[in-house]
């Protein structure tokens, strides 16, 4: 069972990541007072972009292999994260630092796609991505470590601080907290969405793709809001944990479309912060999830 648990989270993260994009938005647009789309529609979009004509408008290799990169990224991810708290083969291998290597890896593709474009609206979106990464991807490290020094282990079970009797003290409900605060961000909707910016930058680092290759960007994206929602379930939420792992799973499912609704109210009720405000609020998280792991060094 071990060993076929990673197709298991393959195949989760494929169907299902389109289905919550489905949900974030129907929410957002009910929250707004309009009809909104239908939950599938995710589907049907990625649908009709995978069978467009694969166009390489900047001429050059990085650009064409971006998308691929973010794909294979993200997917590398799912299956190695112990989903419904059963590690699997992959998981007894890997370790926290890789995952967030591997997420970082996704997002050095649309900084790389977007440099490639050379696009004005490209490059700015790339260098606000950049901005983005360097101040938030620490938050999701910090999150790990928090578990690894509770457990005092780096394997992806470290995610979890409250598993194996670690206890949930103060520094985990401060880290949880902070995560609460990062999530808009790790999800890259308003008020955070400043590298796209839509009205503003026109998509910004997506700007010159179109056909299977926006489609391999706008699913990875779909897959990365989705672990991150996981590992909030997964860290903060260890007593939603029957023993029977489709029964796990199913609950972790159900919590984790509760983050999703979350994160729709949240994105549907802010207007978009400049980058410099976002990068203040980020600041702060920083400061906090250090305070966090500091207390947990403590044995708090």
């Amino acid at each position: 069972m071990r060993y076929v648990q990673p197709f298991i989270n393959l195949l989760i993260f494929l169907l299902l990541a389109p289905l919550f994009e489905g949900l974030l938005r129907k929410l957002t647009a009910r929250i707004q007072s309009r009809q909104g789309p239908p939950l599938v529609q995710p589907y049907y979009d990625l649908l009709k972009l995978l069978g467009k004509q694969r166009l390489n408008s900047a001429g050059t290799w990085p650009f064409r292999f971006a998308p691929l990169l973010a794909f294979a990224s993200i997917l590398a991810v799912a299956a190695a994260i112990p989903f419904g708290f059963r590690a699997n083969a992959l998981a007894g291998q890997l370790d926290g630092i890789l995952i967030v290597y591997l997420l970082t890896l996704g997002g050095v593709a649309v900084l790389l796609g977007a440099l490639a474009s050379r696009n004005t609206f490209g490059l700015i979106g790339a260098s606000r991505e950049m901005v983005t990464m360097i101040m938030v991807e620490p938050v999701l490290a910090m999150t790990l470590i928090l578990g690894a020094v509770k457990l005092k282990t780096l394997t992806l079970a470290a995610a979890m601080p409250h598993a194996a009797g670690a206890s949930y003290g103060v520094s985990t409900v401060l880290m949880l907290v902070v995560y609460l605060l990062a999530l808009q961000a790790f999800a890259g909707r308003q008020p955070f969405d400043i590298a796209e910016a839509e009205i503003e930058l026109l998509d910004g680092p997506m700007i010159e793709y179109s056909g299977p290759d926006l489609a391999l960007f706008k699913w990875s994206a779909m897959m990365k809001r989705m672990f991150y929602a996981w590992l909030f379930v997964s860290a903060f939420l260890p007593f939603l944990r029957a023993g029977f792992y489709p029964l796990d799973l199913l609950l972790q499912l159900l919590a984790m479309a509760v983050i999703f609704g979350l994160i729709g109210l949240v994105g549907a009720t802010n207007p978009r912060l400049r980058i410099d405000q976002a990068v203040r609020y980020y600041a702060i998280l920083i400061v906090w999830a250090l305070a966090a792991v500091g207390l947990a060094v403590k044995g708090w």
